[in-house]
């Protein structure tokens, strides 16, 4: 029987719970789920893409052993052809994260019609959790306890305590 292989693209920088969420309900849509992070030399994240696999591998291993942590470069379409993948999953918060997303789909599309993409919309409580504005948050002192998982917290709060 073929494999329903589908990737969830990102920064990662860092995992929310809304990310978490996502990965949760495609996995009950996939048999795998390939969780892909995104190499950008261009942006200054919080951390390194090592530091993401490890995080990402860390948290999201035990809780569900059909996902799989990669990284990657270039053109998503490229990446999912390469990996065998039927879809590209992405969260949607609002109608913003739509009218961002439609260009891509229709372009990763006429790149490669094989490759479909699912929007799943995020969860009520999860909606407007962004890792940007869990970034801001935590920068001005305020807490992100319930924002993020756990692991998470403590790796950002460890990444203060060493003065980066």
């Amino acid at each position: 029987m073929l494999s329903r292989r589908a990737i969830y693209p990102g920064t990662f920088d860092p995992l929310t719970n809304g990310h978490v969420d996502i990965i949760a309900r495609a996995c009950h849509l996939f048999d795998e789920v390939i969780v892909a992070i995104l190499v950008n030399p261009g942006k200054q994240p919080m951390f390194t893409v090592d530091e993401r696999v490890e995080m990402l591998n860390e948290e999201l291993g035990p809780r569900f052993p059909r996902v799989r942590i990669e990284t990657f470069e270039g053109l998503l379409v490229d990446y999912a052809m390469k990996c065998g993948a039927q879809a590209i999953i992405r969260g949607v918060r609002s109608v913003k994260d739509y009218e961002y997303e439609l260009p891509m789909i229709l372009m990763n599309r006429r790149l490669n019609p094989l490759v479909e993409t699912v929007l799943l919309v995020a969860a009520e409580d999860t909606s407007y959790i962004s890792s940007s504005l869990i970034k801001e948050v935590f920068s001005l002192g305020g807490t992100i306890d319930g924002l993020v998982p756990d692991l998470i917290v403590e790796r950002m709060n460890n990444k203060i305590r060493a003065g980066l």
